[in-house]
């Protein structure tokens, strides 16, 4: 029986610090509304790493509690972000170069405009008393944002597949040093 790879030290540093770029991007970016890095990175990260680009967007959850606080605002990011993942995840292996870029920005720019949506079941149960009619209403309302925030995400998820390259190669040259 094989095992699996263990998570080595440098994975663990290396993941550390793409998690810290996910959240200094987001926190850069905090001027434009709904704005944000952190799905296009966690897309590069997933279809860099595969399953262990869950760990980067992990630090990236754990570092946006510890700056503003585990309020009720963060925990849906449990579940928000994993989604992405695993929508990532779900994508073909080996997609024709002439479709991925279509594909990462429609799966990154949905997700932005389900945001609202995704985040709703969470709101509803906190805030709302688990009331549809308020739920729906509170989606609404939210609706233009999450158009901005898929505006947003369809844009800078064109930075998908050069960003998957670069750290594709910096993986190579990190793991066979010249």
């Amino acid at each position: 029986m094989a095992s699996k790879p263990r998570l080595d030290l440098r994975h663990l540093l290396i993941f550390a610090m793409l998690g810290t770029i996910q959240f200094v991007s987001k926190q850069a970016l905090e001027f434009l509304p709904n704005v944000e890095l952190v799905s296009t990175l966690t897309m590069v990260y997933t279809l860099v790493y595969r399953k262990r680009g869950l760990i980067p967007v992990l630090v990236f959850i754990l570092m946006e509690g510890l700056l503003w606080g585990f309020s009720v605002w963060w925990f849906p990011y449990l579940y928000l972000w994993p989604i992405l993942w695993a929508v990532t995840m779900a994508l073909p292996k080996l997609m024709p170069v002439w479709l991925q870029v279509p594909v990462y920005c429609l799966v990154c720019g949905l997700f932005g405009l389900a945001y609202g949506t995704l985040y709703a079941p969470y709101q509803s149960l906190v805030f709302l008393g688990g009331d549809l009619k308020k739920t729906l209403a509170w989606i609404a309302a939210g609706f233009p944002w999450d158009v901005t925030h898929a505006i947003g995400n369809l844009a800078l998820g064109t930075l998908i597949v050069p960003l998957v390259s670069l750290l594709r190669k910096l993986e190579r040259e990190i793991a066979s040093p010249k």
